[in-house]
């Protein structure tokens, strides 16, 4: 029996951001960082491996810990070979650096590669591995035969593609300003190198394949330049180049006919707050940063993002939507939903976390933005939230998986969560929320101000279950419930 696709894909719990997926064999993987639940700085974990059948794609399976940053010779592994000079401007005396967005690729001799650059260094590593799942093993440093490293462009979020034609490496980073360490840098966007059958030595000088903040004006990457988070696919007779644009919570692309690029820019995918989905200018939830990567499935075609937690910025979770490409070969703009692999909207039927919500939303719309933290710098001291924000987060409960009980904080009067899709058959008479605290809410469809199809009352501090009845409701609808009156928490809701 199949697993019902959810966003968040993975379990709750679980937070693996910047998620790269790869079809080999019969099982999609995903490549990611690893946040920490509640964290206080980007990556502050090991990579895990996660993979699910890809007939079955909300049946994911934790494959472990498949690589740690104390393996890295620039953490203090042992290694017989120079390191690279590289920058330690941000180093923090006595910790180890972290292990941001990695990409994998299968190359000529048939092992993995896992290609992935620790915080603030510029220079990027290579791991290697007979399975796509584990355990990786240090390998070498992405340099010129001589071991230099090309002073152009940031090596920072590689992406990797080996093919027939040679192995590409990809990557980038182009901040509207220089962080400590790059003032000589030569940033002109996101770059190409091209390397040898060996998967870490340079054989071609670094070219722009995408424009940054330092050369997009004029070009028509001017509106949306490239940031960071590159990734590159293949689909048919193009190929594929996302990236994060600086306005930070879109995944944008460019289209080519061969990987050298350049890439001719398309349009956005994905945006984390829903902005510019449909000419909407208002966030749906608060937003971030934002990587991922597209992958094809059983000729179906997906783009994996990720959203932000705990209304911060270093609590991550893997999303993914389905996308289609046009016989043009471009993509439309996708909307967030809450149902993401599921082959379809979710039945009206069971008991859904709270946490699936894909629009949260508080009563002045125009308050919904960044996440806090955002601005800021990893590490900084936590600011407090703001009194009005309702927030995804979790607390300790034995009862649920892994002790963590998921939950929607700090509903007001006039915020809502949103649930895209549910499909509903006619017979559902019932819908029972799961609330604590005083308050009102509405349920209703198709929008925030729709059809209002239930109303509940709580007057529990304590968790309570409230069972109202549900007017008959048939066909595919989004769903939100919103905080008409009073301070509630919401865990969960259960058409009957």
């Amino acid at each position: 029996m199949k697993t019902f696709g959810l966003n968040p894909y993975l379990p709750y719990w679980e937070n693996v951001p910047d998620g790269e997926p790869h079809v080999f064999g019969d099982r999609v993987y995903i490549f990611g960082s690893h946040d920490k639940q509640d964290g206080d700085s980007f990556c502050e974990e090991d990579y895990v491996g996660w993979s699910a059948p890809i007939n079955d794609l909300g049946n994911w399976r934790c494959e472990g810990i498949i690589y740690k940053k104390e393996q890295d010779p620039i953490n203090g592994a042992s290694y017989d070979k120079e390191i690279p000079a590289y920058d330690d401007a941000m180093d923090a005396e006595g910790m180890l650096h972290n292990l941001y967005a990695p990409d994998v690729a299968q190359g000529p001799d048939g092992r993995y590669y896992l290609y992935y650059a620790l915080d603030f260094v510029n220079v990027i590593s290579v791991a290697v591995c007979d399975t796509p799942a584990g355990q990786y093993e240090f390998l070498g440093y992405v340099t010129r035969a001589d071991g230099s490293v090309p002073n152009i462009g940031r090596w920072f979020d590689p992406a990797i593609l080996s093919e027939e034609s040679g192995n590409y490496l990809y990557y980038g980073f182009s901040p509207s300003f220089r962080f400590p360490g790059m003032e000589t840098l030569e940033i002109p966007g996101a770059m190409m190198v091209k390397l040898a059958d060996d998967m870490h030595t340079i054989i071609s000088e670094p070219v722009c394949v995408a424009n940054g903040y330092d050369t997009a004006k004029g070009t028509d990457y001017e509106e949306h330049p490239f940031f960071e988070a590159s990734s590159i696919r293949k689909f048919g007779e193009w190929y594929y180049f996302v990236y994060s644009s600086q306005q930070m919570h879109e995944l944008c692309y460019g289209i080519s006919k061969i990987p050298e690029g350049p890439f001719e820019y398309k349009g956005i995918i994905v945006s984390n707050g829903d902005i510019g989905y449909q000419g909407n200018e208002l966030a749906t939830s608060y937003y971030g940063n934002n990587h991922g990567g597209l992958v094809e499935i059983n000729g179906k075609h997906y783009i994996f993002w990720h959203r932000h937690t705990h209304g911060r910025a270093f609590s991550r979770q893997g999303c993914a939507d389905k996308v289609e490409i046009l016989a043009d070969g471009t993509i439309s703009q996708v909307e967030m939903t809450s149902c993401g692999l599921n082959d379809g909207a979710l039945p009206a039927r069971g008991k859904y976390g709270s946490y699936i919500a894909c629009h949260l939303t508080e009563a002045e719309r125009e308050k919904v933005g960044l996440v806090v933290g955002m601005t800021g710098g990893p590490g900084d001291s936590r600011p407090e939230l703001p009194k009005s924000m309702p927030y995804i987060t979790e607390e300790r409960d034995e009862d649920y998986e892994h002790g963590c009980k998921p939950y929607i904080r700090n509903m007001r009067t006039g915020a809502v969560a949103g649930f895209k899709y549910f499909e509903f058959d006619g017979t559902e008479k019932e819908i029972a929320l799961e609330l604590r605290g005083v308050g009102k809410v509405e349920v209703s469809v198709d929008a925030p101000d729709g059809k209002i199809v239930a109303e509940a009352e709580n007057t529990s501090e304590m968790w309570n279950t409230v069972s109202v009845e549900l007017k008959k409701t048939k066909g595919v609808h989004a769903l939100y419930v919103k905080c008409v009156d009073g301070k509630l928490d919401f865990a969960s809701v259960e058409m009957k």
